[in-house]
């Protein structure tokens, strides 16, 4: 990967106020470099640019960081790895675990895994609603389903005070007005993400 993508990488984890080492800033390049490479087969991603999945994919998914409060992470319907792969890499105290129900996506994550070393990411292929899984401190989800939806499948996967940190597009108003009483509203937090002009919020539940 060239300098300019490095630079990109590295003034966007600033303006995060992530400060990391030269291994992991290598380590997001390199794994933009798969997704590339991989898209032109598998189509992991509409976004085909390296550049564009810099900031709407990599700092994207690290505009949570501050937001990660436990020891271990379910990111469900992962796709690509989004934004657990991202998140383990600058967070290797974190155990994640990838799910998601596309073997091709899965596949992907596998090799992912592998060639940038990320010993502490777990992938599994399966629907959330019928995996078997431990409980979990967090759980996230980016662009996934509605909140609705994603208490109902994921719920039970959550450890008892742990919270779920969904990742929105525009403020989510409607789907706000769907939480259950097993979960409640800590609050809805305005990510301002490096290079993206479109709208995004956290919205962290913590269970009940």
């Amino acid at each position: 990967m060239d300098n300019k993508l490095l630079e990109q990488l590295d003034q966007g984890c600033k303006a995060l106020t992530l400060s990391l080492n030269d291994e992991q800033l290598h380590q997001l390049l390199a794994y933009v470099a798969l997704l590339v490479k991989w898209n032109k087969v598998y189509n992991l991603t509409s976004v085909r640019d390296a550049d564009q999945m810099i900031s709407r994919h990599i700092l994207d998914s690290l505009a949570i960081e501050p937001y990660l409060t436990g020891e271990s992470l379910l990111d469900v319907g992962t796709g690509a790895g989004l934004p657990g792969i991202p998140i383990a890499i600058v967070r290797p105290d974190i155990a994640v675990t990838l799910l998601d129900t596309n073997s091709k996506k899965t596949r992907f994550l596998q090799q992912a895994k592998a060639e940038l070393a990320l010993t502490n990411i777990t992938v599994v292929h399966a629907r959330v609603e019928q995996a078997q899984l431990p409980k979990f401190a967090m759980i996230t989800a980016r662009a996934f389903a509605t909140i609705e939806d994603i208490i109902d499948l994921t719920g039970r996967h959550c450890d008892d005070a742990g919270c779920l940190l969904l990742m929105k597009g525009l403020y989510p108003t409607e789907e706000l007005s769907t939480i259950n009483d097993q979960f409640k509203l800590m609050d809805v937090v305005k990510l301002n993400v490096p290079d993206c002009s479109a709208e995004r919020h956290l919205v962290r539940l913590i269970k009940n």
